[in-house]
């Protein structure tokens, strides 16, 4: 009787009610091929020693009927149909191929062999505890608590190919104080030594698993991600550790699938499953879980529909194992991580010389051989040969065999050697203690063993080191290969890279992009993104409740670029460049001013000159005929006063041409604003002559003072003096001054004066306006006083014009910006000179030039007669004379 152990009592009682159902549920042993499933120990080797090995060979169809339906058919009809997983089959060489190597050695384990009992466990609960107690009872019985064995030769179990089984394995092997070496995945949850004191882990950790998955998505540019995790507490960690890392590197996640890690759930649930998958937006399909949790997806194949989808898988998935070797187009562009481990030597050698001949009694290579080449469904006896004897393994398809050690044949293999050592230390240490009189020191108890265990290194065949302690176990190095799945039914992965971390920065990941083939529908990289790149110019606009991954393109604001792809932002350029058309960098601006040397410019000047010498033209015709009639009507003095000023009026435009200086800049606006209060000044004091004459001045009055020519002069000199205080006030305190316009021109810096203070810009131009509208005011009084040679009707239509150029200044002043500023205001100097000289003195050059008959003394003498007696007429109304 096995001893118990000082567990608590309840959970004993938990494996004792387990156990009493699967006694109910007994099914004799068979030796026939078609009953293989049901033979437990499936194979065995014995020796001095032996580990018993649990490994998932043979899968039963548990789908169409219940276990319980299986446990309770009768003995005869228990043989159901079974389904080979021949991929594993090299785990079992691996096996064989160490425990070989090991019996020798004659430096390890000394004269002691090693054997072994090898169990299948379906990846099923109820299998892996009926195998755990069929290896705890003896072969072939599993009475609970009870060894049939007649010496225990046990000494330690290696299992657990997922992380579920090693729980149930070794919750149930701890009550005995077995060893239990795990060769599945690691998993952090089996190191808790408080509840798995007994169980032990091979492979190497997986902590940097997902770093390396999110490097190769950044590598390729992807950010729209879909998982898919085992639903257990493996899963669950890698769905977090990644999700995290996917957020450090702006990836998103399209969705999330978990997948049942129950074998009798993946029919219920396959239906439902590649469906979703195949209707995401997502190109990009990461998969983590090992071979036998992700069976769901060799279940969940749609034939004949084409999954244009990059599949990234980890390193616990063999991608090549399925049920028929047609399926593998599905997957054929597949980046798989694999473990990166040195060649065992010799490991190929030996599988190229397994026959079946060569182990005669190995019932599960014979089953295995019959299977893999397709020999014919007949009932096989010992007499009979069996078919294709020298074929060899390397002729196999890679779905059916691989000729390389994969992941979990190294685990095993270094299982095996991690308890041959363990077993020669603890001999050693028997060895070192017996006594010539004790014969017992060979006798082992597997409880003793584990103290050896903890502390087992070694270097393997192929130089790596190995360490039993978990807690010196390295980080796992990963070989990136591309699954290829070619129309002639063949197979192949291809390392296109490798991921090695905690290695220098830039060195731990390496990818041969122009080495991989990405599936059927295309020879480029695909595009696993939820929104195609912004391009610069751009910026990303995201949706509300939508994932950072998933926007609109939205074209930057005016003044504003982005150089880089999927900018978030915009910026603005300084001050002093402006962006190109595409918006995608900032370009100098180009200094300009309204140059003398444009066409425009040079227009606007040659007007400005014309004019002005036109001006110079009429004052040189007024002087010449000086004492003609016309020219001495009007105050002879203003007129040539006017027309001077007019003359300065179209020059003054002059200063507003030509790159601005602090001179010019001061000039510009005084001078502009003197002459022309000048020149209205003058024509306000020519019409108040006129009008103070013939309508306002009574006989004896003291105004007729007024109508003297010097009090014109006077006039205009005091108007004028007005003006230049205004000016002088506006120099004194915010004057005038030349300033770079950045803003008002697309991709130009004008160079323009300022006014300095705006409010007394607009009181020089007020004050012009209101002598302006003062001497419309009176010309339009006087048009009509009966002179021959009145000019009040022509000063009436040139103030008119001038005052509607200035009126309409104001608002396209207002709303242009740059150099357009500046050609309104010299447009607008020009048109009121030019209506000023058209208006006022074109006619009286008409009538010099071209009507000389009446420019003459007679005219103006009957004209002054008709003025007399309106006067005196007037003076007898005004004295009371008049009848």
């Amino acid at each position: 009787m096995l001893p118990h152990t000082k567990k608590n009592i309840s959970q004993l009682l938990s494996f004792l009610l387990i156990s009493l159902v699967l006694i109910l549920a007994t099914v004799h042993r068979t030796e026939k091929l078609s009953c293989l499933h049901k033979i437990n120990p499936i194979l065995s080797q014995e020796g001095d020693l032996v580990i018993g090995i649990f490994l998932s060979l043979l899968s039963v169809d548990v789908n169409s009927q219940t276990g319980a339906e299986l446990f309770e058919s009768p003995p005869h009809k228990a043989c159901k149909p079974y389904q080979w997983l021949p991929k594993n089959y090299q785990q079992v060489l691996a096996l064989l191929f160490a425990v070989e190597e090991i019996n020798r050695d004659p430096n390890l384990l000394l004269n002691i062999s090693l054997g072994f009992h090898l169990y299948n466990t379906y990846h099923s609960d109820e299998r892996t505890l009926e195998s755990s107690l069929r290896w705890l009872s003896g072969q072939g019985q599993f009475i609970p608590n009870y060894s049939c064995r007649e010496q225990d030769k046990s000494v330690a179990v290696i299992g657990g190919i997922t992380s579920a089984l090693s729980v149930q394995m070794g919750t149930l092997l701890d009550l005995y104080k077995f060893p239990q070496i795990s060769y599945g995945p690691f998993d952090s949850v089996l190191s808790d030594k408080v509840q798995f004191p007994s169980l032990y882990q091979m492979a190497p950790k997986d902590s940097s698993l997902h770093q390396g998955i999110v490097c190769l998505i950044s590598y390729f540019k992807w950010n729209w991600i879909g998982l898919i995790a085992t639903d257990d507490i493996r899963g669950e960690e890698f769905l977090w550790k990644i999700r995290g890392e996917m957020t450090k590197n702006d990836v998103c996640m399209s969705f999330t699938e978990k997948i049942p890690v129950s074998e009798r759930r993946h029919m219920e649930s396959h239906e439902n499953f590649m469906p979703r998958i195949i209707a995401s937006s997502t190109k990009v399909i990461v998969i983590h879980g090992d071979t036998d949790s992700l069976m769901i997806l060799r279940y969940s194949q749609i034939p004949l529909f084409p999954v244009q989808k990059v599949w990234i898988v980890t390193s616990h998935w063999d991608i090549t194992m399925r049920r028929l070797h047609s399926e593998g187009d599905a997957f054929h562009g597949a980046l798989t991580f694999s473990y990166l481990t040195n060649e065992i030597p010799e490991f190929k050698t030996f599988l190229k010389t397994i026959i079946p001949s060569k182990y005669p009694d190995d019932i599960l290579l014979k089953a295995f051989w019959l299977s893999a080449f397709k020999c014919p469904d007949k009932e096989e006896n010992s007499e009979q040969e069996i078919c294709s004897p020298n074929a060899s393994l390397e002729t196999l398809p890679l779905n059916f065999f691989d000729m390389t050690m994969s992941g979990l044949s190294y685990n095993i293999y270094n299982a095996v050697y991690a308890v041959a050592w363990g077993l020669h230390e603890m001999v050693m240490r028997k060895l070192e203690k017996r006594s010539m009189a004790n014969e017992e020191y060979l006798v082992f108890h597997s409880w003793q063993l584990h103290s050896f265990l903890k502390s087992t290194q070694f270097n393997n065949s192929a130089g790596d080191q190995v360490f039993v302690d978990e807690n010196r176990i390295s980080e796992a190095q990963y070989a990136i290969m591309n699954y290829l799945f070619f129309p002639n039914d063949t197979d192949i992965l291809v390392k296109v890279g490798q991921f090695i971390p905690k290695t220098q920065l830039g060195q731990d990941f390496t990818i041969c992009e122009d080495a991989i083939v990405w599936g059927w529908w295309n020879s480029e990289v695909p595009c696993g993104v939820c929104s195609n790149s912004c391009s610069p110019g751009f910026r990303k606009t995201l949706s509300e409740g939508e994932a950072t991954c998933c926007f609109d393109c939205s074209p930057c604001p005016e003044g504003e670029i982005s150089s880089q792809i999927n900018a978030e932002h915009c910026i603005k350029c300084p001050e002093f460049e402006y962006p190109n058309k595409q918006r995608d960098r900032c370009l100098p601006k180009i200094v300009t001013f309204l140059n003398v040397k444009e066409p425009l410019g040079m227009t606007l000047a040659f007007v400005a000159v014309l004019f002005s010498l036109v001006t110079a033209l009429v004052l040189w015709i007024f002087v010449k005929f000086q004492d003609t009639p016309v020219v001495k009507a009007n105050n002879r003095t203003l007129s040539y006063t006017l027309l001077i000023s007019l003359t300065f009026c179209f020059l003054c435009s002059l200063l507003f041409l030509g790159h601005p200086t602090t001179a010019t800049c001061l000039l510009q606006q005084t001078v502009f604003g003197v002459v022309f209060t000048v020149a209205i000044s003058s024509i306000l004091a020519k019409t108040l002559i006129v009008i103070l004459a013939f309508r306002v001045i009574r006989p004896g009055s003291w105004l007729r003072i007024c109508i003297q020519p010097r009090m014109s002069n006077y006039f205009v000199l005091i108007c004028s003096g007005i003006q230049v205080i205004f000016c002088s006030i506006w120099l004194g305190s915010y004057p005038p001054f030349p300033e770079a316009d950045t803003h008002s021109e697309y991709g130009h810096i004008v160079i323009r004066c300022n006014e300095g203070s705006a409010f007394a810009f607009y009181c020089v131009l007020g004050y012009m306006g209101f002598l302006a509208l003062g001497s419309f005011t009176v010309a339009f009084l006087a048009r009509n006083l009966p002179d021959s040679f009145n000019e009040a009707k022509f000063i009436t239509f040139s103030m008119l014009m001038f005052c509607s150029v200035w009126a309409s200044f104001l608002p396209t002043y207002q709303s242009t910006k740059g150099k357009a500023m500046v050609t309104v205001e010299i447009f607008s100097i020009l048109a009121s000179s030019v209506g000023l000289l058209g208006c006022i003195f074109i006619p009286k050059c008409y009538v010099i030039l071209m009507k000389p008959n009446r420019n003459t003394t007679r005219t103006r003498t009957e004209s002054q007669k008709q003025i007399k007696n309106k006067q005196d007429a007037r003076n007898k109304i005004c004295s009371g004379a008049w009848p």
